[in-house]
């Protein structure tokens, strides 16, 4: 009777596992015959251009253009100035200091467990740090012009001061948006509406062009500072919309049971609404935070020396013409090391999250 009663054991095995994952349905079989097909013609194709003809060791490009394959040495020789721009030479140690810093605070901030009050006390310090040896003019440190500025560091300035201050604002405006006071309302609707309905390229232009115009004579605001206004204002529209959905997406229970417990409005936001609507929202938040990690690349537009510029500035060289794919088969790696990265770890606090449920 207990052999009768007892489940059948979980077939496993390499071809059940193609079975359900590649062949389940029709439709599967199909996409997973193409993909295969693709890769079939196109896979060796790039595996000779790229490594079995690829030249590791020139020293100019004409060495290079006598090869049949990819010419790496050109990255070899100009990743200095494509990570770090027109940057002095000779300073370039200041950004790669900066970069590392950067991302080694990201890094130390994802782990659950330094989730604690001093985690913005080192922010604060290591932001200011990075503001002092990128700009210099003290401890003896040359002073360098926010104009001279490029590359990686640019990329992740941007990036990282826009989701800092974007994402706050946004969940302001869309607190704003559902709010019962009308004037509040309407602005959080005007700005959010206006903003998500132009391009991102012409609020670079307006900051770039138009914003100077607004100031007396004399007085100029920061090229950089207008770019990194840009970002902020784009991003935190966005964000305000995909807040606004998670706040709909709350029982109305919550509220209710909220106001019984007598919390306030913005206690009741604070410890009961917005933690349950940002965790439903997690997947559209890092979608917004990708984009504009790799919409930065337009501030290229204003003369800005962000990666593609930089990359611009490596091609231009006599001695290296020619070569633009390797230039940007590098920058989509980084792109790509980095959103790879927001990716995965939003998934990680993703099922961090639903085995809090659970338990």
């Amino acid at each position: 009777m207990e052999n009768i009663m007892q489940k059948p054991p979980k077939q496993t095995g390499v071809w059940l596992w193609l079975k359900d994952n590649l062949f389940a349905t029709s439709a599967h079989s199909f996409a997973t015959i193409l993909v295969l097909w693709f890769l079939l013609f196109s896979l060796p194709a790039v595996l000779e251009w790229g490594l079995l003809q690829a030249n590791f060791t020139a020293t100019s490009g004409q060495e290079c253009h006598a090869s049949a394959g990819a010419c790496w040495s050109f990255v070899q020789h100009k990743y200095r100035m494509i990570l770090f721009g027109i940057y002095p030479f000779d300073e370039q140690w200041r950004p790669f200091l900066v970069c590392i810093l950067l991302i080694a605070l990201i890094i130390f901030s994802a782990i659950p467990r330094f989730w604690q009050k001093y985690l913005v006390l080192i922010w604060v310090t290591v932001l200011s740090l990075c503001g002092v040896l990128m700009h210099g003019g003290v401890f003896g440190l040359s002073e360098i012009e926010t104009a001279r500025w490029g590359g990686l560091p640019i990329t992740l300035i941007l990036a990282i001061f826009g989701i800092l201050i974007a994402t706050p604002l946004g969940i302001l405006l869309a607190l704003g948006r559902r709010s019962d006071m009308p004037i509040i309302r309407s602005l959080s609707i005007m700005y959010i509406e206006i903003v998500r309905g132009v391009p991102f390229v012409s609020l670079l232009f307006m900051a770039s062009v138009m914003v100077p115009l607004f100031f007396a004579d004399g007085f100029s605001l920061d090229k950089l500072l207008r770019a990194q206004i840009a970002v902020i204002v784009y991003v935190s529209a966005y964000i305000a919309e995909v807040v606004r959905g998670g706040l709909q997406s709350i029982p109305k229970g919550q509220f209710e049971g909220a106001a019984s417990l007598g919390l306030s409005y913005w206690q009741s936001m604070r410890l009961v609404i917005l933690p349950q609507a940002l965790k439903v929202v997690i997947p559209p938040l890092v979608s917004i935070f990708i984009s504009i990690f790799k919409d930065t690349s337009l501030v290229v537009i204003i003369g800005i020396y962000d990666l593609t510029l930089s990359a611009k500035v490596a091609l231009a060289d006599p001695l290296w013409q020619g070569f633009s794919v390797e230039a940007y088969v590098f920058l989509a790696f980084i792109y790509f090391i980095f959103c790879y990265a927001m990716s995965r770890y939003s998934r990680y606090i993703e099922q961090r999250l639903d085995l809090a449920r659970q338990r």
